[in-house]
């Protein structure tokens, strides 16, 4: 009997072909996640930025500031109670990121004079580099 199952073993010739169908199944699995998870990760609060001419930001350092429609402030997506508390956590945050370069995203729909008073807050507070964010508007029009 043990030389019966020897003989079907050397009988089979090895088999080398890879089932390309399950590695491309696995790979769209995978860009439909990213396709997925890609916008979530830009994270940040959601704010309406102002569309005009101008180039799209190309640095990725720096901590963002975002005032809110309704006039909040948050440093990435936490959110500052008031002034004060915005005063006292900027400094944490900044050592964290190990960055001294903000960019405020104010909501279009906020008062200006709100996010002056922010950019004012900023530059008391001696950030080295204080940068307003926007949208750039199309150039075909």
């Amino acid at each position: 009997m043990l030389t019966r199952n020897r003989k079907r073993r050397e009988q089979l010739n090895p088999n080398a072909d890879i089932n390309l169908i399950n590695l491309v199944d696995l790979a769209f699995v995978l860009l439909i996640i990213f396709m997925i998870t890609a916008p979530m990760l830009q994270g940040g609060i959601d704010v309406q930025l102002p569309k005009v001419g101008g180039s799209p930001m190309t640095a990725d350092q720096g901590l963002i500031v975002s005032v809110a429609r309704d006039g909040s402030v948050y440093i990435g997506e936490v959110k500052a109670a008031n002034d004060q508390e915005f005063a006292s956590l900027l400094p944490t945050y900044l050592r964290a990121q190990g960055t001294r370069e903000v960019y405020i995203k104010g909501d279009q729909n906020v008062p200006y004079g709100r996010v002056l008073a922010v950019f004012d807050l900023l530059k008391r507070l001696d950030v080295a580099d204080v940068n307003l964010v926007i949208d750039p508007q199309d150039e075909a029009r």
